[in-house]
């Protein structure tokens, strides 16, 4: 019996989820945040429970309506990891209005020309983010609303506290459909220009259940969120998410102490580390003889994961926890994935010998090819873009967690997208090839490779047998 197709009119909202928590474990915490230290130098955390998060994030939004932040509008959010982002973006989800979330370590120009082009219409964050605005006003013409989540100093529009005077009443989340858009995600724009995936609701969702299923996660466990958007969906599933006492735009200076703090005295069971953040307490805590028992899976991603990286950090592991390594990108996240014991036991002795890096194998309810190489726009999907089997190719992929398409950026649609019927299958930019046990084997970057008289080399198959040397910390294969 075939699958029926989703009914594209039905409710799908994320924030639905909060509420269904709230009910089901009212009294659980939901969010907790290092609100500062003692005299004796502890942390002190302050948390709100699901009841609490799902009741604040429904004042937050009947004021953020009132002041014009509904469905639809693109609606800038510069907030620091805290309980006022958690509740900042649920509050966003009821309304139907879009976030538009960029990373602030890509530059204040880069990322002032990526807002700019979202045409905002409403603005909330921190009185620094506000300080950026007022600097550089042409960026945010098109602005009708500001909100100031902190002290408002000489700018106008509300405050936080403004909009959150009304006391609690329920507040109806929005009838959004599956193919509405839920918020405008950019690239990092660490290999080429940063781009605005549109997310929809549906999009969100299928990430959500993809997520629950992949990493088996049970209610009665606890995250440390050291990346803030894959924080969000914690919540949602009825998971504990613990704010780390860090700087996110920074994980690689992150100090490993207050990262194995918060996990001794919140008794957390789940951790996502960049490889950064993940090399740095590794590296502490091997040093130190420090192991991590609540510990049941870590989840390393944002970059190609070394094996040496991962034997480092299992060292601090117990009871057979694994790190996963997802691959995915903005765009389409998780797709792919590989747990540290095959990486370890298995594929690190042929990534030094120059296969690659082994990403694992597509994960449940994705279509992944590998297609022939090109630099140019595929308008329509056929087999005869399939390469032959173990052939280096571009990773292209469909399914329901991928992004559709990018804000106001045809060009950008037009080299990463392939139309497939009703679907769209999503370009990576990444080349692979996969092996006899159908797992894939990441090669770098499409736009890195270099061609020759003879033949086209790619980096991580060959940057990974200098590497291997003793003497050679980091290879770059270049063009000359």
């Amino acid at each position: 019996m075939s699958k029926p197709e989703p009914n594209s009119r039905q409710v799908v909202n994320i924030a639905s989820y909060l509420n269904q928590a709230a009910k089901t474990r009212p009294y659980k915490r939901a969010v907790v945040y290092p609100a500062g230290r003692d005299l004796s130098g502890r942390v002190a955390y302050s948390h709100l429970t699901f009841l609490q998060l799902d009741q604040e994030s429904d004042c937050l939004a009947h004021g953020l309506q009132a002041a014009g932040v509904k469905r639809g509008i693109r609606t800038i959010l510069m907030v620091r990891p805290s309980i006022e982002f958690f509740a900042l973006v649920f509050a966003i989800f009821k309304t139907g209005a879009v976030p538009v979330i960029v990373d602030p370590g890509m530059g204040i120009k880069r990322m002032l020309n990526c807002f700019k082009s979202t045409r905002p219409q409403a603005f909330i964050g921190i009185p620094l983010a506000h300080v950026v605005r007022t600097v550089y006003p042409g960026f945010f013409k098109t602005v009708k609303t500001w909100i100031t989540v902190g002290r408002r100093w000489f700018w106008g529009g509300l405050t936080l506290k403004q909009i959150r005077q009304s006391p609690w009443k329920p507040f109806a989340v929005a009838a959004t459909g599956r193919d509405d858009t839920a918020a405008i995600l950019f690239t990092t724009g660490s290999t080429g220009p940063a781009k605005g995936a549109i997310y929809s609701h549906g999009n969100f969702d299928a990430q959500l259940q993809q997520i629950k299923a992949y990493l088996n996660m049970s209610p009665d466990e606890i995250d440390l969120s050291t990346f803030p958007l894959f924080a969000l969906f914690y919540p949602a599933l009825g998971i504990t998410a613990v704010i780390p006492d860090m700087d996110p735009t920074r994980p690689a200076r992150v100090n490993p102490e207050r990262i194995i703090e918060a996990i001794y005295s919140q008794g957390v069971t789940n951790m996502f580390a960049s490889p950064a953040l993940l090399n740095r307490v590794g590296r502490y805590g091997k040093q130190n003889g420090i192991k991590l028992p609540s510990i049941k899976r870590i989840i390393s991603a944002g970059a190609p994961v070394s094996a040496a990286n991962i034997e480092q950090f299992s060292n601090l592991l117990v009871n057979d926890a694994e790190i996963h390594t997802p691959y995915g990108a903005t765009e389409a996240v998780p797709i792919i994935s590989i747990k540290s014991s095959e990486i370890l036991k298995e594929t690190r002795q042929l990534s030094e010998k120059g296969y690659g890096i082994c990403i694992g194998r597509p994960l449940p309810d994705l279509d992944i090819k590998i297609i022939k190489i090109s630099d140019k726009p595929i308008e329509t999907w056929s087999d005869d873009l399939l390469v032959s089997p173990g052939e280096v190719g571009e990773i292209a992929v469909k399914g329901a967690l991928v992004s559709r398409q990018y804000f106001a950026n045809p060009n950008a649609n037009s080299l990463g997208k392939i139309n497939e019927g009703h679907e769209i299958r999503h370009r990576m930019g990444d080349v692979g090839w996969i092996d006899q046990k159908d797992r894939i084997w990441f090669c770098g970057r499409l736009s890195h490779r270099v061609v020759t008289a003879n033949e086209t080399l790619f980096t991580i198959p060959c940057e990974s047998i200098f590497n291997n040397h003793p003497q050679v910390f980091r290879s770059a294969l270049v063009g000359v």
